[in-house]
Protein backbone atom coordinates (compact mmCIF):
# COMPACT_ATOMS: atom_id res chain seq x y z
CA UNK A 1 0.00 0.00 0.00
CA UNK A 2 1.39 3.19 -0.71
CA UNK A 3 1.98 5.97 2.10
CA UNK A 4 -0.64 8.68 1.48
CA UNK A 5 1.82 11.38 1.21
CA UNK A 6 2.44 9.70 -2.08
CA UNK A 7 -0.53 10.58 -3.02
CA UNK A 8 -1.81 13.96 -4.34
CA UNK A 9 -3.89 14.61 -1.85
CA UNK A 10 -1.23 13.40 0.53
CA UNK A 11 0.90 16.20 -1.30
CA UNK A 12 -1.57 18.72 -1.01
CA UNK A 13 -1.72 18.24 2.79
CA UNK A 14 1.66 18.46 3.08
CA UNK A 15 2.17 21.50 1.40
CA UNK A 16 -0.68 23.23 2.99
CA UNK A 17 0.80 22.03 6.06
CA UNK A 18 4.22 23.56 5.55
CA UNK A 19 2.89 26.76 4.64
CA UNK A 20 0.28 27.43 7.32
CA UNK A 21 3.74 25.93 9.86
CA UNK A 22 5.86 28.78 8.14
CA UNK A 23 2.83 31.57 9.43
CA UNK A 24 2.42 31.81 5.22
CA UNK A 25 -1.22 30.91 5.52
CA UNK A 26 -3.68 31.40 8.51
CA UNK A 27 -6.41 28.87 8.66
CA UNK A 28 -9.60 29.93 9.13
CA UNK A 29 -11.60 26.68 9.92
CA UNK A 30 -13.48 26.59 6.22
CA UNK A 31 -11.62 24.55 3.44
CA UNK A 32 -10.32 26.62 0.70
CA UNK A 33 -10.39 30.26 2.75
CA UNK A 34 -7.04 31.88 4.25
CA UNK A 35 -5.44 35.02 6.21
CA UNK A 36 -2.21 35.65 4.41
CA UNK A 37 1.35 36.55 6.26
CA UNK A 38 2.69 39.84 5.55
CA UNK A 39 5.24 37.99 3.52
CA UNK A 40 2.67 36.59 1.69
CA UNK A 41 0.79 39.80 0.55
CA UNK A 42 4.53 41.33 -0.20
CA UNK A 43 5.43 39.01 -2.66
CA UNK A 44 1.74 39.55 -4.22
CA UNK A 45 2.23 43.29 -4.49
CA UNK A 46 5.92 42.71 -5.80
CA UNK A 47 4.47 40.60 -8.70
CA UNK A 48 1.52 42.94 -8.99
CA UNK A 49 3.55 46.06 -9.67
CA UNK A 50 6.11 43.55 -12.05
CA UNK A 51 2.54 43.06 -13.92
CA UNK A 52 1.82 46.61 -14.09
CA UNK A 53 5.12 47.75 -15.38
CA UNK A 54 4.90 45.03 -18.10
CA UNK A 55 0.99 46.31 -19.34
CA UNK A 56 1.95 49.76 -19.38
CA UNK A 57 2.87 49.96 -23.06
CA UNK A 58 -0.55 48.81 -23.77
CA UNK A 59 -1.78 51.91 -22.40
CA UNK A 60 -4.66 50.53 -21.00
CA UNK A 61 -7.89 51.85 -18.95
CA UNK A 62 -7.66 50.87 -15.04
CA UNK A 63 -10.50 49.64 -13.28
CA UNK A 64 -10.97 48.17 -9.87
CA UNK A 65 -13.85 46.86 -8.52
CA UNK A 66 -15.14 45.01 -5.53
CA UNK A 67 -15.85 41.17 -4.98
CA UNK A 68 -19.61 41.43 -5.10
CA UNK A 69 -21.62 42.07 -8.29
CA UNK A 70 -25.33 43.39 -8.85
CA UNK A 71 -27.31 40.81 -8.93
CA UNK A 72 -29.46 41.66 -12.18
CA UNK A 73 -26.05 41.83 -13.60
CA UNK A 74 -25.28 38.38 -12.71
CA UNK A 75 -28.39 36.85 -14.10
CA UNK A 76 -27.87 38.63 -17.77
CA UNK A 77 -24.83 36.35 -17.54
CA UNK A 78 -25.18 32.39 -18.35
CA UNK A 79 -22.81 31.47 -15.20
CA UNK A 80 -26.40 30.24 -13.30
CA UNK A 81 -26.50 27.89 -16.26
CA UNK A 82 -23.02 26.70 -16.86
CA UNK A 83 -21.40 26.75 -13.62
CA UNK A 84 -23.91 26.99 -10.93
CA UNK A 85 -21.87 24.79 -8.81
CA UNK A 86 -19.25 27.54 -8.46
CA UNK A 87 -21.89 30.36 -7.94
CA UNK A 88 -21.88 32.68 -5.00
CA UNK A 89 -24.86 33.82 -3.78
CA UNK A 90 -25.47 36.92 -0.81
CA UNK A 91 -28.13 36.47 1.55
CA UNK A 92 -29.49 38.98 4.57
CA UNK A 93 -31.95 39.71 7.27
CA UNK A 94 -34.76 41.09 5.45
CA UNK A 95 -37.33 40.67 8.21
CA UNK A 96 -39.54 42.03 10.89
CA UNK A 97 -38.85 41.78 14.96
CA UNK A 98 -40.67 39.39 15.16
CA UNK A 99 -38.80 37.27 12.35
CA UNK A 100 -35.80 38.11 14.01
CA UNK A 101 -37.13 36.25 17.03
CA UNK A 102 -38.13 33.09 15.31
CA UNK A 103 -34.66 33.22 13.48
CA UNK A 104 -32.49 33.43 16.70
CA UNK A 105 -34.53 31.11 18.47
CA UNK A 106 -33.70 28.41 15.43
CA UNK A 107 -30.17 29.23 15.77
CA UNK A 108 -30.44 28.75 19.35
CA UNK A 109 -32.25 25.39 18.97
CA UNK A 110 -29.84 24.38 16.20
CA UNK A 111 -32.31 24.25 13.72
CA UNK A 112 -31.71 25.90 9.89
CA UNK A 113 -31.76 29.41 10.52
CA UNK A 114 -30.88 30.46 7.03
CA UNK A 115 -34.69 29.88 5.90
CA UNK A 116 -35.52 33.20 7.06
CA UNK A 117 -32.54 34.80 4.88
CA UNK A 118 -33.72 36.31 1.63
CA UNK A 119 -31.32 37.51 -1.33
CA UNK A 120 -29.51 40.36 -1.37
CA UNK A 121 -29.42 42.72 -4.59
CA UNK A 122 -25.78 41.19 -4.87
CA UNK A 123 -23.92 38.35 -5.64
CA UNK A 124 -20.31 37.46 -5.42
CA UNK A 125 -18.29 37.48 -8.72
CA UNK A 126 -16.99 34.85 -10.47
CA UNK A 127 -14.48 36.23 -12.46
CA UNK A 128 -12.54 39.86 -13.13
CA UNK A 129 -13.69 40.61 -15.88
CA UNK A 130 -17.62 40.36 -15.05
CA UNK A 131 -17.83 43.65 -14.12
CA UNK A 132 -16.59 45.26 -16.57
CA UNK A 133 -19.13 44.11 -19.29
CA UNK A 134 -21.66 46.01 -18.17
CA UNK A 135 -20.30 49.12 -17.63
CA UNK A 136 -19.58 48.60 -21.50
CA UNK A 137 -23.47 47.76 -22.55
CA UNK A 138 -25.34 49.23 -25.18
CA UNK A 139 -22.10 50.96 -26.35
CA UNK A 140 -19.92 51.11 -30.03
CA UNK A 141 -16.27 50.60 -29.31
CA UNK A 142 -14.22 53.13 -30.83
CA UNK A 143 -12.15 51.61 -33.76
CA UNK A 144 -9.60 50.65 -31.81
CA UNK A 145 -11.45 48.78 -29.29
CA UNK A 146 -10.50 48.95 -25.84
CA UNK A 147 -7.97 47.27 -23.03
CA UNK A 148 -8.61 46.99 -19.88
CA UNK A 149 -6.53 46.44 -16.34
CA UNK A 150 -8.49 44.97 -13.91
CA UNK A 151 -8.70 43.28 -10.49
CA UNK A 152 -10.93 41.98 -8.24
CA UNK A 153 -11.46 39.27 -5.60
CA UNK A 154 -12.81 36.16 -7.16
CA UNK A 155 -15.10 33.32 -5.41
CA UNK A 156 -15.63 30.44 -6.29
CA UNK A 157 -17.46 27.66 -3.92
CA UNK A 158 -14.63 24.35 -4.62
CA UNK A 159 -13.36 23.99 -1.21
CA UNK A 160 -10.53 21.65 -1.25
CA UNK A 161 -7.34 20.67 0.26
CA UNK A 162 -5.39 21.68 -2.02
CA UNK A 163 -3.77 25.16 -0.97
CA UNK A 164 -3.66 26.58 -4.82
CA UNK A 165 -7.82 26.11 -4.68
CA UNK A 166 -8.89 28.63 -2.82
CA UNK A 167 -12.43 29.78 -2.58
CA UNK A 168 -11.74 33.31 -2.28
CA UNK A 169 -8.66 34.81 -4.61
CA UNK A 170 -7.81 37.76 -6.07
CA UNK A 171 -7.27 37.79 -10.16
CA UNK A 172 -5.31 40.25 -12.37
CA UNK A 173 -6.59 40.87 -15.63
CA UNK A 174 -5.94 42.78 -18.79
CA UNK A 175 -9.46 42.46 -21.30
CA UNK A 176 -9.77 43.37 -24.78
CA UNK A 177 -13.21 44.47 -26.35
CA UNK A 178 -12.82 44.60 -30.09
CA UNK A 179 -13.12 42.80 -33.54
CA UNK A 180 -12.59 39.36 -33.96
CA UNK A 181 -8.75 39.87 -34.92
CA UNK A 182 -8.28 42.08 -32.28
CA UNK A 183 -9.52 39.79 -29.46
CA UNK A 184 -7.21 36.94 -31.09
CA UNK A 185 -4.76 38.97 -31.12
CA UNK A 186 -4.67 39.94 -27.51
CA UNK A 187 -5.17 36.36 -26.38
CA UNK A 188 -2.09 35.07 -28.14
CA UNK A 189 -0.01 38.05 -27.36
CA UNK A 190 -0.51 37.37 -23.81
CA UNK A 191 -0.27 34.08 -23.97
CA UNK A 192 3.01 34.68 -24.86
CA UNK A 193 4.32 37.77 -22.95
CA UNK A 194 2.36 35.53 -19.90
CA UNK A 195 5.48 32.53 -20.67
CA UNK A 196 7.95 35.21 -20.81
CA UNK A 197 6.98 36.83 -17.51
CA UNK A 198 6.25 33.77 -15.29
CA UNK A 199 9.79 32.15 -16.74
CA UNK A 200 11.49 35.58 -15.69
CA UNK A 201 10.71 34.95 -12.36
CA UNK A 202 12.06 31.00 -11.91
CA UNK A 203 9.18 29.39 -12.67
CA UNK A 204 8.85 26.59 -15.22
CA UNK A 205 5.76 27.11 -16.72
CA UNK A 206 4.26 25.48 -20.19
CA UNK A 207 0.96 25.96 -21.99
CA UNK A 208 -1.66 23.37 -22.12
CA UNK A 209 -5.05 23.72 -24.08
CA UNK A 210 -7.74 23.65 -21.16
CA UNK A 211 -11.56 24.24 -20.69
CA UNK A 212 -13.86 26.27 -18.34
CA UNK A 213 -15.69 23.68 -15.59
CA UNK A 214 -18.95 23.76 -17.12
CA UNK A 215 -21.81 21.76 -15.18
CA UNK A 216 -23.61 18.84 -16.41
CA UNK A 217 -24.12 16.75 -19.56
CA UNK A 218 -24.34 20.31 -21.54
CA UNK A 219 -21.24 21.32 -20.07
CA UNK A 220 -19.29 18.44 -21.60
CA UNK A 221 -20.58 19.25 -25.18
CA UNK A 222 -19.60 22.84 -24.58
CA UNK A 223 -15.95 22.33 -22.88
CA UNK A 224 -15.34 19.86 -26.39
CA UNK A 225 -16.57 22.60 -28.28
CA UNK A 226 -13.72 25.17 -26.28
CA UNK A 227 -11.23 22.99 -26.57
CA UNK A 228 -12.28 22.52 -30.33
CA UNK A 229 -11.99 25.82 -31.07
CA UNK A 230 -8.71 26.37 -28.70
CA UNK A 231 -10.65 29.71 -27.34
CA UNK A 232 -8.43 28.66 -23.80
CA UNK A 233 -4.91 28.08 -22.90
CA UNK A 234 -3.51 27.61 -19.29
CA UNK A 235 -0.20 28.60 -18.15
CA UNK A 236 0.52 25.68 -15.53
CA UNK A 237 3.45 24.90 -12.99
CA UNK A 238 4.07 21.96 -10.51
CA UNK A 239 2.89 23.43 -6.67
CA UNK A 240 1.63 20.86 -4.09
CA UNK A 241 2.16 18.27 -6.60
CA UNK A 242 4.45 17.53 -9.36
CA UNK A 243 1.67 14.81 -10.99
CA UNK A 244 -1.05 17.07 -11.41
CA UNK A 245 0.00 20.69 -11.99
CA UNK A 246 -1.71 23.49 -11.48
CA UNK A 247 -3.09 26.47 -13.49
CA UNK A 248 -1.76 29.55 -12.41
CA UNK A 249 -2.64 32.06 -15.62
CA UNK A 250 -5.27 31.49 -18.58
CA UNK A 251 -5.52 33.28 -21.96
CA UNK A 252 -8.96 33.04 -23.10
CA UNK A 253 -11.25 34.07 -25.95
CA UNK A 254 -14.38 34.49 -25.62
CA UNK A 255 -15.81 35.41 -29.02
CA UNK A 256 -19.25 37.24 -29.23
CA UNK A 257 -20.83 35.96 -25.83
CA UNK A 258 -20.36 38.80 -23.89
CA UNK A 259 -20.50 41.42 -26.49
CA UNK A 260 -24.34 39.76 -27.47
CA UNK A 261 -24.91 39.66 -23.45
CA UNK A 262 -24.26 43.58 -23.14
CA UNK A 263 -25.27 44.49 -26.22
CA UNK A 264 -21.57 45.80 -27.03
CA UNK A 265 -20.78 46.37 -30.86
CA UNK A 266 -17.96 47.07 -32.84
CA UNK A 267 -17.98 50.27 -35.63
CA UNK A 268 -19.00 47.85 -38.34
CA UNK A 269 -22.03 46.84 -36.35
CA UNK A 270 -21.33 43.53 -35.37
CA UNK A 271 -21.47 42.15 -31.46
CA UNK A 272 -17.98 43.06 -30.35
CA UNK A 273 -15.29 40.14 -29.24
CA UNK A 274 -13.68 39.82 -25.85
CA UNK A 275 -10.17 38.36 -24.63
CA UNK A 276 -8.64 38.47 -21.53
CA UNK A 277 -5.27 37.07 -19.58
CA UNK A 278 -5.80 36.49 -16.32
CA UNK A 279 -3.07 35.76 -13.46
CA UNK A 280 -4.20 34.03 -10.40
CA UNK A 281 -2.21 36.16 -7.76
CA UNK A 282 -2.30 33.58 -4.84
CA UNK A 283 -1.54 30.77 -6.57
CA UNK A 284 1.59 32.80 -8.48
CA UNK A 285 2.69 33.04 -5.01
CA UNK A 286 2.34 29.51 -4.02
CA UNK A 287 4.35 28.56 -7.17
CA UNK A 288 6.93 31.03 -6.19
CA UNK A 289 7.06 29.76 -2.81
CA UNK A 290 7.33 25.89 -3.80
CA UNK A 291 10.16 26.71 -5.94
CA UNK A 292 12.35 29.54 -4.32
CA UNK A 293 11.87 28.72 -0.45
CA UNK A 294 10.14 30.64 2.46
CA UNK A 295 13.11 32.69 2.84
CA UNK A 296 13.20 35.47 0.33
CA UNK A 297 16.71 36.27 1.52
CA UNK A 298 17.62 33.16 -0.19
CA UNK A 299 16.01 33.52 -3.70
CA UNK A 300 17.83 33.53 -6.51
CA UNK A 301 19.16 36.78 -7.00
CA UNK A 302 17.41 37.43 -10.78
CA UNK A 303 13.89 36.67 -9.48
CA UNK A 304 14.76 39.30 -6.99
CA UNK A 305 15.58 41.73 -9.27
CA UNK A 306 12.92 41.25 -11.95
CA UNK A 307 10.09 41.29 -8.33
CA UNK A 308 11.89 44.67 -7.05
CA UNK A 309 11.89 42.89 -3.51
Amino acid sequence: MCNSHSTIEGQYDEYREELIAAGMLIPSGVSGVYGLSGTFEGIIEAFERYISRQGAPLKPEVMRFPPILNRQTYLSTDHIETMPDLMGSIHTFKGSQREHITMVNKKEDGEDWTTELAPADVMMVPAACYPLYPTAANTVLPEEGRIVDLRAFVFRHEPSPDPARMQIFRQREFVRLGTPQQAKEHRDYWLKKGQEILKSVGLPVKAELANDPFFGRGGRVMAATQQEQELKFELVVPIASNEKLTAISSSNCHLDHFGKEFNITTQDGNHAHTACIGFGLERITLALLKTHGFDLKQWPDEVKAVLEL
